[in-house]
């Protein structure tokens, strides 16, 4: 009976990852697409098939018998074809941050057959951290709508790992692991990717298996679709992680204790030479293969953030031919897909002969590096373009989630053309998006995929004016005018990494940078403002797409969230100098500027925190489940772990009700204290405070999910309280 069940899964893995893999366009699937997009004028729209061109991916737009004709030889190319028409013709734009989709009547018809064939085989999309600093508690609905917009930005190559943990319970239950001693091992949802990659075990946990159910029903879901527009999803592979009981179960394992030191647990790792690292990896493809396919491509990233034991040349080979090894004798056409990350992240200890030890030993055809922040710092260039193996130029852009207005336009623009055209570029296979956060600085990330079609650098300033044009609704000089702003601005990319913070969501302190809270801009704070007064030209004058509306709050936001710092700095003199009655006045004002941001942000959905609560706790099924998704959603945007981590901040958010509810009380605490000591201790209210944090996380409360106020109005309001009090704050 056991031998006729394995041959049977066997043959469903391999019937399964044959069916997987087709090229071929599937038309209902595209259609469908369409008419989630486009559902009044879906009939306006015919799709054809074409045949692949060199194995990379190639569309067609063309007038037909009235209609618009979309072709493509899958259903990514048919997408993206609709994107370019509407982008391109109909002057309209899908982003997470703003939705403009007014097309003309008669639909504008291309003079002539247009052709686009992408020059890039992979167009890759995902970071591990994504998956938690914005999809944690997404729905299959909200997954949807991301594939879709996957699609039409011509993404081919995501990372497909929700419901991992689900395949992980399976494998350690046919291994005769109990609940109870997996119950240490499983976090909570919202840390499920720093358990993924080895970091930390069972913190937020207990996990229900409720959810691990739900979601591996979800992710079967989100990879037929991926699958049937023609993409080919990443899923993860083995790298050694084990439970802590496995130390009990498999006594004579070679097990390393490992430790992430940001404030949590040792993890064990499973050394590779173990005899049960290879049956283990093995057994979770097979399993892997039996609830979700496989379309050969297996993320796995060994040592994330951790330093291996040896810098040994001889032994990282060794340890990285046996991770393949184990992937291959699961899947014979397994190919590994590599994070590049250590090798930015800790240089110190991979220099040039430890990177080309661990990648040549695998096949160059067997293993894919992911370049995962080459807009900040192109690994490829200090490692021979990594030793020959196909890699993909992937832009990263956002860390944990925080909310600002940052990118590298002019890089982006540049970057994936140089590289393309570059004879040290060697392999280059693909482009693609590594955000750890999505749904803020759309114009980054559509700047980013305009190069799906293109193989020359964007014209940024004919790029802009498109973007605009396409976002706003109108052909406006005042905003393309201030789209230049922006540009020499916070989108000039120059001397910070990412985007910086404001001071507010520091934890209280008289100095203006905190562990996690950067607050260095890469301009002059002064030369934003003219950004801000052509936005708010524009709003008198009737502009109000969605996109318009969501930028303009954005703008009004990072200016009033810069000033925070010039007031702090009033505040601060005027305690220092003992002069109380200014310290009251300034310290007030600091408060009321907070709750100015919290009411400018109620108008706009994407800085809601409600809507973050109530997608957590609409995942429970009991009230227990409710509540402890509830604490995950609160602990990673504030503490990020107990009351003593280190990582408190990482993920702040300027989001309404978390200004009002979090950050301001937080800073009444600290003004109350300094009105009340002679001696402030510092040390002392930090401990304190982060008591008080740890409340925060453990409590439940609903916050509005639906809007409220006028984005236009209350910026205009906003605008004519504090344009002057800036610019006079910065003019000193």
């Amino acid at each position: 009976m056991k031998v006729f069940s394995r041959v049977l899964s066997i043959c469903g893995f391999v019937m399964f990852a044959h069916s997987s893999v087709s090229a071929q366009l599937n038309k209902p699937a595209a259609l469908a697409l369409i008419k989630r997009v486009l559902p009044e004028r879906a009939a306006s729209f015919e799709v054809g098939e074409l045949p692949a061109s060199e194995a990379k991916d190639v569309f067609e737009i063309a007038p037909h018998q009235g209609k618009i004709l979309l072709k493509g030889n899958n259903g990514v190319a048919v997408a993206a074809a609709l994107y370019y028409y509407l982008t391109e013709y109909a002057h309209c734009q899908i982003t997470w941050n703003g939705t403009q989709l007014k097309l003309p009547a008669k639909l504008p018809v291309p003079a002539a057959t247009v052709r686009k064939t992408t020059p890039y085989q992979y167009r890759y999309y995902l970071n591990y951290c994504t998956f938690n600093y914005t999809m944690s508690w997404w729905d299959w609905k909200r997954w949807q709508k991301e594939i879709d917009w996957m699609a039409m930005h011509g993404i081919n190559m995501p990372l497909a790992i929700t419901g991992e943990e689900y395949t992980w319970y399976e494998v350690y239950k046919q291994m005769g692991f109990t609940d109870k001693e997996l119950e240490g091992f499983f976090c909570g949802p919202a840390y499920f990717s720093w358990f993924w990659m080895g970091n930390l075990d069972g913190w937020g946990g207990p996990l229900p298996l409720s959810w691990m159910k739900s979601h591996k029903t979800l992710q079967q879901q989100i990879l037929k679709q991926e699958r049937d527009l023609g993409m080919k999803p990443v899923l993860p592979a083995f790298t050694g992680h084990v439970p802590a009981a496995f130390k009990k179960k498999y006594p004579n394992a070679k097990l390393k204790a490992t430790n992430w030191n940001n404030g949590f647990a040792d993890t064990y790792i499973l050394d590779s030479e173990d005899p049960l690292f290879a049956k283990i990896g093995k057994q979770f493809l097979e399993t892997q293969a039996k609830l979700f396919g496989t379309d050969h491509l297996y993320s796995a990233d060994t040592f994330n953030e951790n330093e291996p034991p040896s810098d040994d040349p001889e032994f990282l080979s060794k340890l990285s031919a046996r991770i393949y090894d184990g992937m291959r004798q699961a899947d014979t056409a397994a190919v590994w897909v590599m994070q590049g990350w250590l090798f930015y992240s800790d240089r110190k200890f991979w220099k040039a002969p430890q990177i080309e030890a661990l990648l040549k030993a695998v096949p160059d055809n067997k293993m894919i590096l992911l370049d995962l922040a080459a807009e900040i710092e192109p690994v490829w260039k200090r490692t021979d373009a990594f030793y020959g193996k196909p890699w993909i130029w992937n832009q990263l852009n956002n860390f944990g989630g925080n909310v600002n207005l940052f990118g590298r336009l002019e890089g982006v623009a540049a970057g994936p053309a140089m590289a393309l055209q570059d004879r040290d570029s060697k392999n280059l296979k693909g482009i693609g998006l590594t955000m750890e956060a999505i749904e803020n600085n759309p114009v980054i990330y559509e700047l980013t995929m305009q190069h799906t079609w293109q193989t020359e650098p964007v014209q940024l300033d004919e790029w802009l004016r498109k973007y605009a044009r396409n976002r706003y609704g109108v052909d406006n000089d005042s905003l393309v005018q201030a789209w230049q702003v922006l540009r020499k601005t916070a989108y000039n990319g120059q001397a910070i990494r990412d985007g910086a913070e404001s001071i507010i969501t520091g934890r209280p302190t008289f100095d203006s940078t905190t562990t996690w809270t950067r607050t260095k801009l890469n301009y002059a704070p002064l030369d934003l403002i003219p950004a801000w007064d052509l936005f708010i030209q524009a709003s008198k004058k009737g502009v109000r797409t969605d996109g318009f509306t969501y930028d303009l709050v954005d703008v009004t936001r990072q200016v009033m969230a810069n000033y925070a710092t010039p007031l702090q700095q009033q505040w601060v003199r005027a305690y220092k100098a003992h002069n109380m009655s200014a310290f009251q006045k300034y310290s007030n004002a600091y408060l009321e500027l907070i709750d100015d941001m919290d009411r400018l942000l109620a108008t706009r959905k994407d800085f809601l925190l409600g809507p973050w609560i109530a997608s957590a706790r609409n995942w429970g099924t009991t009230p227990a489940e409710k509540a402890l998704y509830e604490q995950n959603a609160r602990d990673l945007i504030t503490l990020w772990g107990d009351a003593e981590s280190p990582l408190h901040e990482y993920a702040n958010r300027q989001w309404s009700g978390l200004l009002k509810d979090f950050y301001k009380v937080r800073w009444e605490q600290f003004f109350d204290y300094l009105m009340t000591e002679e001696n402030p201790d510092f040390k002392a209210f930090g401990k304190k405070i982060s008591q008080w944090e740890w409340q925060f996380v453990n409590t439940q409360k609903n916050y509005p999910l639906k809007t409220s106020g006028d984005p236009v109005v209350v910026s205009q309001q906003l605008y004519t309280k504090y344009h002057d009090l800036i610019v006079a704050a910065y003019e000193r």
